[in-house]
């Protein structure tokens, strides 16, 4: 394990309660639902019709006509969330500030350009010849991290990696070795989805995974409740800057918290179902806290991947108590799921938002519609409020379908 510190100095968002930072933490703490009737496409006849949407963004206000129309929407929302981090950070690129060949790019994503495909199958079917020539750059994996970079001017490592829901936060994992192999001083990173399409949400209702209470959408999404049934899906994008603590400082830049360390591990079980045993997400939390140095008792907050799924929310439940014995019960767990559903590849960089935010401000963000625990559903899930408490580390679970493991760790700086 490094000495050297590793810190986060800007956040940028956008989400189904916000577009921007401060606008989704407040209203995370205020309780907002952002999940509604699907508007993305005509939903109706269909087994789930509703969806946490990203609202009121519009990419021409953003990019020229050109780069609007060779860039998907899941690019767009990368590059309107890195701009706020960097901004928020106080960072320079290029002649001016720090050098372009020292700053990375690390954005992650779940789906790629799913919503990209389909409309082009579709233009394909009418005429083959009116299919968008950015097509295929648009909608591969690595490109809203290449957009990133191209945005900012970024010359440094630039790299993707698709790891289902634990992308985002892997993203802070990788960013925090580059930082700390000396290949970036800067990394930008996080995550971005936005695949809210008619395939996507064909399948996943044939799999049972989403919530169909589609008459009551506000309340759809309750992670650990007795009724629960099912996740919300999700779009959305959450970026941050992180840079060495002693690069932070010689520039004179704040640090919202330190990365101090994370873990990746495999279920090596099943493509979609966690391991109800719950091994591989126990042994993520403890070598998460053994590489950032942190015993369980001195985490205060766990920002839970808590889905809203009866699998998943049990079985996370069972490995919280496993790992962190007693110490468990003295823990504030919740999930920004109940609120904004679930933002696939974005997820986890929205939780290390969360978790520093929390750190900052000293409150942690409630679970909404946890009116009746769930089965062996017994932890301290900050139901329906936002509660004030003093956070000095926390911890970030995420679990993606094939069995992909990811925790890290954020402390107060």
């Amino acid at each position: 394990m490094s000495n050297q510190q590793v810190v986060v100095t800007g956040f940028g968002a956008l989400t189904p309660v916000g577009n921007d930072r401060e606008s989704t933490w407040q209203a995370l703490l205020a309780g907002k639902s952002g999940v509604a009737p699907i508007t993305r496409f005509n939903a109706s006849g269909m087994p789930t019709g509703i969806a946490g949407e990203v609202t009121g963004f519009d990419p021409a206000e953003l990019l020229d006509r050109k780069r609007e129309r060779r860039s998907a929407r899941f690019s767009q929302l990368a590059i309107a969330a890195a701009r706020e981090a960097v901004e928020d950070a106080g960072l320079t690129i290029g002649a001016d500030g720090v050098e372009s060949g020292r700053v990375g790019v690390v954005v992650n994503n779940a789906v790629a350009g799913m919503d990209g495909v389909e409309n082009a199958v579709d233009t394909m079917h009418l005429d083959p010849r009116k299919v968008n020539p950015y097509f295929v750059s648009s909608v591969i994996p690595n490109m809203p991290a290449c957009e990133v970079a191209i945005d900012l001017g970024v010359r440094g490592p630039v790299t993707a990696s698709a790891l289902a829901c634990a992308s985002g936060i892997y993203a802070l994992i990788e960013a925090r070795r580059l930082i700390l192999s000396g290949e970036a001083d800067v990394v930008i990173a996080g995550g971005t989805d936005s695949a809210i399409t008619p395939v996507m949400f064909s399948g996943l209702s044939n799999m049972g995974a989403l919530s169909r209470r589609n008459d009551d959408p506000t309340h759809a999404s309750r992670p650990f409740d007795a009724d629960r049934d099912g996740f919300v899906f999700g779009e959305g994008a959450v970026v941050c800057v992180m840079e060495s603590a002693e690069h932070a400082r010689a520039r004179g830049a704040r640090a919202y918290a330190e990365v101090a360390g994370g873990a990746l591990t495999s279920d090596a079980f099943h493509v979609s179902a966690p391991d109800p045993s719950g091994e591989g997400a126990m042994e993520a939390m403890r070598l998460a806290l053994r590489a950032s140095g942190t015993e369980a008792g001195d985490i205060d907050y766990i920002c839970a991947h808590g889905t809203s799924t009866r699998i998943n929310d049990l079985t996370e439940t069972r490995a919280i108590r496993e790992v962190y014995g007693s110490h468990a019960y003295d823990l504030t767990v919740s999930s920004p799921k109940s609120m904004v559903g679930h933002l696939i590849g974005a997820a986890g960089s929205l939780s290390a938002m969360v978790c520093a935010l929390a750190i900052r401000d000293g409150i942690v963000p409630p679970t909404i519609n946890l009116d009746t625990p769930g089965e062996e559903c017994d932890l301290d899930y900050v139901p329906h409020t936002a509660r004030q408490t003093e956070v000095r580390a926390a911890a970030v679970n995420a679990f993606g379908f094939g069995g992909q493991n990811c925790v890290a760790v954020l402390r107060a700086v």
